[in-house]
Formats: C-alpha cells, sequence, structure tokens
C-alpha cells in the first residue's frame, strides 16, 4: 500500500504508498513518497506575505528579509533536486527565524526541512523535522498543522514498523479532523488508518476504513487523493484474493489516475492489474496492461519505470515457462540498471536471472 506523507499548503500538509504482494504492500520504498509530496507552504515572494510583521530593529527586518529570501532559496533548490543545499539553506534560516521568535516561519521551515531529508533518506532526521514542526504547531493552536503533522508521524511509525504507535498517533490526528470539521484531513486520516490495519493484516477493516475515507476524499474534489485511496483499497482485496473486486477498483484508480495525469497512480494500479489479471489466468490482459505501462514510462522518458515494465515482462514470462523471452527481458532490465548506476537492483535482476535458469 503507498504511504504518503502530506506535507501542508499554506497551512501545512503531509504523506501515503503501494505493492503487490501482501507482505510488502506497507513496505513499497518510503523514499518513493518525494515526488508525491505537496509543494511546500509558499514561495519566497509569499512567504514574506504571510509572515511579514512590523519590527522595532532594521536588524530585525533584515534578519527577516535574509530568512525569507534563504527560506525561498531552499525551496528553489528542493525544487531542483539539491536536498543538501536545501538542508544548508533552511538551517541558516531557521537560525534567524529563531532569533526573531517567528515560530511560524520555523514551522514552515521544517516543513521543507523534512521533505529535503527524506530526499537524502535521512530518516532520523525526517523523524525530527517533523516532531519539531509538530510541537510549533501545538504551541501556536494551528489545529489544521497539526492533523498532517500528525499523519506524516503516523506514516514514518508505520515504515519503522510500530504499527500500535502509528495508528494511535493518526487517531490523534482523526480526532482533531472531526472536531474541527476539516474534510481533508479526516479523508487523510482514515486512509492512513486503513494501511495500519493492513499492516496488521486486517484486510477487512482496511476495506472498510479505506471506503468511508473514499467518501471525505471525494468530497475534497482532490482526484490524486481518490486514486492513491483507490490503490490502497485495491491492494486490500488483492490481499484478500478477491480479484473480482481488485480488478475493479484498480480499474477506477488506472482511469481516475489517467483524467488527471496523475502517472504516479496510474503506473501503480497498472501494476495491480497486472498481477490480479495474471492470477486469475487473463494473461493476454495483463500483458496488453504491460504494453500500456512501458509505452508510459517511454514517453515519460522515466528510465527506473521501464526497468520495472521489463521486470515485469521478464516475471510474466517466466511464470509461463516462456524462459526465452524472460530471459530477454531480464537483460534489458539488467543493461538499464548498469545504465541507472543502480548496483542493488542489478544484483537483484541477476539473481533473479540465475534462478530462473537453474530452475528451468
Amino acid at each position: 500500500m503507498k504511504q504518503q506523507l502530506v506535507f501542508p499548503r499554506q497551512k501545512v500538509g503531509l504523506i501515503c504508498v503501494g505493492a503487490i504482494s501482501p507482505p510488502q504492500i506497507l513496505l513499497h520504498s518510503f523514499l518513493l513518497f518525494t515526488f508525491l509530496l505537496s509543494p511546500i507552504a509558499a514561495g519566497a515572494v509569499d512567504i514574506t506575505q504571510q509572515l511579514h510583521r512590523p519590527l522595532n530593529s532594521s536588524v530585525g527586518r533584515q534578519s527577516r528579509d535574509e530568512a525569507d529570501s534563504l527560506l525561498g532559496i531552499g525551496e528553489q533548490q528542493y525544487a531542483s533536486g539539491y536536498a543538501d543545499k536545501t538542508i544548508t539553506s533552511c538551517l541558516r534560516a531557521l537560525q534567524l527565524y529563531h532569533s526573531i521568535g517567528d515560530l511560524k516561519a520555523q514551522g514552515l521551515t521544517y516543513n521543507l526541512l523534512a521533505k529535503a531529508y527524506v530526499q537524502l533518506g535521512s530518516l532520523k532526521e525526517v523523524e525530527d523535522s517533523l516532531r519539531r514542526g509538530l510541537a510549533i504547531a501545538r504551541d501556536t493552536k494551528d489545529l489544521q498543522s497539526q492533523i498532517f503533522l500528525l499523519n506524516n508521524i503516523g506514516t514514518f511509525l508505520l515504515q519503522q514498523g510500530e504499527s500500535a504507535a502509528a495508528g494511535k498517533t493518526v487517531e490523534d490526528a482523526l480526532a482533531i479532523a472531526h472536531n474541527v470539521k476539516n474534510i481533508e484531513g479526516e479523508g487523510l486520516s482514515l486512509s492512513n488508518l486503513g494501511l495500519v490495519a493492513a499492516r496488521l493484516g486486517d484486510y477487512n477493516k482496511a476495506i472498510k476504513l479505506y471506503e468511508n475515507a473514499l467518501i471525505f476524499r471525494r468530497q475534497t474534489g482532490d482526484a490524486i487523493a481518490q486514486a492513491n485511496t483507490l490503490n490502497n483499497l485495491g491492494d486490500a482485496y488483492l490481499a484478500s484474493r478477491n480479484y473480482q473486486d481488485t480488478i475493479g477498483i484498480y480499474g477506477v484508480a488506472m482511469q481516475t489516475a489517467k483524467t488527471n495525469r496523475d502517472r504516479t497512480n496510474e503506473l501503480r494500479a497498472i501494476d495491480g492489474l497486472v498481477t490480479a489479471h495474471s492470477a486469475v489466468g487473463r494473461y493476454q490482459r495483463a500483458f496488453d496492461l504491460l504494453q500500456q505501462r512501458l509505452t508510459l514510462a517511454e514517453e515519460l522518458q522515466n528510465l527506473p519505470e521501464e526497468l520495472k515494465s521489463f521486470q515485469s515482462y521478464a516475471q510474466l514470462y517466466e511464470q509461463q515457462g516462456n524462459y526465452l523471452t524472460a530471459r530477454n527481458f531480464y537483460e534489458r532490465a539488467i543493461i538499464l540498471a548498469r545504465t541507472l548506476k543502480d548496483s542493488k537492483q542489478e544484483a537483484q535482476l541477476l539473481d533473479q536471472l540465475t534462478k530462473m535458469l537453474q530452475h528451468k
């Protein structure tokens, strides 16, 4: 299932993830959520407009201007993929915001820091930034931010295998969202509680939570959020081996994502459909979907997704006993892994190919 940190827009935001086999459902690459994150609260100009307060000294005004500029630069650096530079800019901005006592601006900066640390895979620093942001949200009584940060922390805890703590944290978020009638927060919290239930193997409970989450997510009109929860629901049906409902839900997720040009959820839904159709022996439909997947990956010029397409082709041909064609696709995937300098993926593919050749 897809875990997703959802970071705030002008009030603060958060995250969610997807896979195929039950053991992997909640472990689908924690770091993949970086490209799903919402934009930070604002750019440099907006931040200045939102946070500017009259200061008593020219030194204070100068510090604020410098801090706002650093935060804006940090956002640009993050958008360009320079997470390390983003962190440097944010840490300096934090010092300045701290010196002038601006908690709201510190909260925004911690949000961007968390995103940058996610990109670098610095999980300890991710948690620290999220918790510091939550403390500020509580100090400023910013309930919107509390909802989303609690969900992000819950997602993080779930990824670390702390399911009970994750569930309690997200339940706290749901309670706040329900009390203030925050529809977006209720949908997100229910969807994340579904992830917790799925992690614990209670797929029937997960399905009910996802279905309730969809009610709220449809009200917000957030198509990406809807597609994500639909994919989570598809994962739960798949884990329950309810292939008929699995195919129906993934189909809706794929169409929703395609209509809104949400390529991440579209690819994920296709993966689920390929697995479900293969499980019931509908191999031609699975191959048709894989062709759609490969075409989409090529159009996006996304080599990692092309690699995944080749790997899926190889596994499907191997499943059918067509080892010659499977070998061809494994070798194409290995070449791409080398191009991407992904030694871990290359080693896994070589291992899969070797085992196939030994047991065919």
